[in-house]
């Protein structure tokens, strides 16, 4: 008698990932607190965990429109930022994420409140799937908020450090922030010192946020693998 063939190991996908990370950043919701909500596609499927856990909660501060109004349909109370002195911890994602938990963010637009939200927070768990990794920030276009009246002159300096910025566009015309301003998504960089350069091209004028996570870096991250959920604690 011969054994059946075992079925092929298939290796979890992407969106899977996410949702492992998802619901793994339970955890670090403490009873009764408000919680600081990121934005994107991962942060999505924490949100949809954090509705099954929602009566040990108060609610939420959110980054976003659009987190806004995925948490509200799930029966989350959102609260505004000015009305919460401090959050213990705030989970978001991260389109790169190097060895000391510094960041790239923004791929979703939201950077600006993203950063306002995470300086709140006693805790930066970031969530995210192996792909992010890397060794040196740059790889992803990084995401700069700017003025529009200084989109040409941001663009020359980029330009002076090896960078080729381009205008996001969405349907034919430039992406329009929750903040009511512009994207530049910048190509060609490689920031081995994110904490300078993070500091340098805030103070460039015109420029609302850069997308480098530096001063408010992930605490930790719950990073999905095909071994499951790894744990990565940053000083």
């Amino acid at each position: 008698m011969t054994s059946a063939p075992h079925p092929p190991f298939s290796l979890p996908t992407q969106d899977e990932l996410k949702a492992l990370v998802g619901r793994a950043a339970l955890q670090y919701v403490e009873p009764d607190s408000i919680v600081g909500v990121g934005t994107g596609s991962t942060v999505n499927k924490f949100i949809d965990a954090l509705a099954g856990v929602k009566e040990r909660i108060r609610g939420a501060v959110s980054s976003s429109e659009a987190s806004t109004a995925r948490l509200r349909a799930l029966g989350i109370t959102v609260f505004d930022a000015n009305d919460v002195d401090a959050l213990a911890v705030y989970i978001d994602g991260a389109d790169e994420i190097d060895p000391r938990g510094y960041m790239i963010k923004g791929g979703g637009a939201a950077l600006t409140r993203e950063k306002i939200v995470a300086s709140m927070a006693a805790r930066f768990v970031c969530i995210a799937d192996a792909s992010k990794q890397v060794e040196v920030l740059g790889r992803f276009p990084l995401p700069v908020e700017v003025i529009p009246m200084a989109a040409r002159q941001i663009t020359r300096r980029f330009a002076a450090l090896g960078g080729q910025a381009r205008l996001r566009l969405q349907g034919g015309q430039p992406l329009v922030t929750d903040n009511g301003q512009h994207l530049l998504d910048v190509h060609g960089l490689h920031i081995d010192a994110p904490l300078a350069f993070e500091s340098e091209v805030n103070q460039w004028p015109g420029v609302v946020t850069v997308g480098v996570f530096a001063h408010q870096k992930a605490t930790l991250c719950l990073l999905g693998t095909a071994q499951g959920v790894q744990t990565l604690r940053f000083d």
